[in-house]
């Protein structure tokens, strides 16, 4: 049957009101729920999500050696470990081995706290050690528990202090890692953060110099350290890099807001990428035939002086 419609002839116009055909089920679909609001890590602008980005990332980086337990020997170094309250997950003792007052301390400390005493052979201790220069006592050291940079940012939002936090750049000695780890606890930061390669790391020559204080203060791991510090400053952190051709100077600087102190070793500096990432690039007034300080003294000193300004803005 032709339409009446000049134009399409075959189309044939009414004049009937409202819908002729139904939504074939569209608006049935669009009213049911969406199902439960998925988990905070799973939500891509999330902070949760780019902490577990971070963790999938570095469990990625198989190539990394596994970091192992440490068998710390010789009756001095163990004493010192002890002291410095090193967590440690056992104490070997070479049968037969010859009695002192230093053994004896070590003992006694290990059964204080309640550290098993295992008795080997002279040859197992010769073959767990590489070598005969153990003094006939090893003390394990299981793997340091290092924390996340997201992790370490969010526990200092919800503090509500001003974070203080040292990165540490191109430092490779452990003793010099341990004493930054004792200034940063020493004058009140919340952190450590070293890359994952190519540093030292938390080993039990930087427990001993940092006397304990690793147990307590946060040291974290980044891939990438110039990505590190874009996060604190997308978290409102400025970032200090200390050189001794800085253009301003620890005398003048404001240290009572959020702030990063990258330091980096005393013969390198900072690496190139790390210091344009750096808001401020700052040195330390002293005599001017001294060239350069220490990695760890120059922490300190930086730590020592934006801890007093922030105690006189109390």
């Amino acid at each position: 049957m032709a339409g009446n419609d000049p134009k399409r002839p075959g189309l044939r116009k009414t004049n009937k009101k409202g819908a002729v055909k139904g939504t074939g089920g569209h608006a049935r679909r669009s009213l049911r729920g969406k199902g439960p609001t998925p988990k905070a890590e799973d939500r891509e602008y999330h902070a949760a999500y780019k902490r577990k980005k971070e963790r999938e990332r570095r469990d990625r980086g198989r190539h990394v050696k596994e970091e192992q337990n440490e068998l710390v020997v010789g009756r001095n170094p163990v004493i010192e470990c002890l002291h410095a309250r090193v967590p440690a997950t056992a104490m070997y003792i070479v049968e037969g081995t010859g009695n002192d007052n230093r053994l004896s301390e070590a003992v006694q400390i290990a059964h204080s706290r309640s550290i098993p005493l295992i008795e080997v052979p002279r040859h197992e201790m010769d073959r767990m050690t590489g070598n005969g220069l153990h003094q006939g006592i090893g003390l394990q050291i299981p793997p340091f528990k290092y924390a996340e940079v997201f992790d370490l940012i969010a526990k200092v939002n919800d503090s509500g202090e001003k974070g203080m936090i040292v990165v540490l750049d191109n430092i490779t000695d452990p003793r010099n890692l341990g004493a930054v780890i004792r200034s940063v606890a020493a004058f009140g930061g919340q952190g450590v953060v070293i890359p994952e390669r190519r540093s030292a790391s938390v080993t039990a020559v930087a427990w001993r110099t940092s006397a304990g204080t690793a147990a307590r203060l946060p040291v974290a791991k980044a891939t990438n350290i110039t990505r590190t510090l874009k996060e604190f400053q997308q978290n409102g952190y400025q970032v200090v890099g200390l050189d001794a051709g800085g253009e301003h100077t620890l005398d003048t600087y404001d240290g009572r807001g959020p702030v990063v102190i990258v330091v980096g070793s005393e013969g390198k500096g900072i690496s190139r990428l790390v210091r344009e990432t750096c808001d401020t690039i700052m040195s330390i007034p002293m005599t001017g035939w001294v060239e350069s300080l220490n990695a760890s003294v120059a922490a300190g000193v930086v730590l020592s002086e934006f801890a007093r300004q922030r105690r006189a803005a109390k």
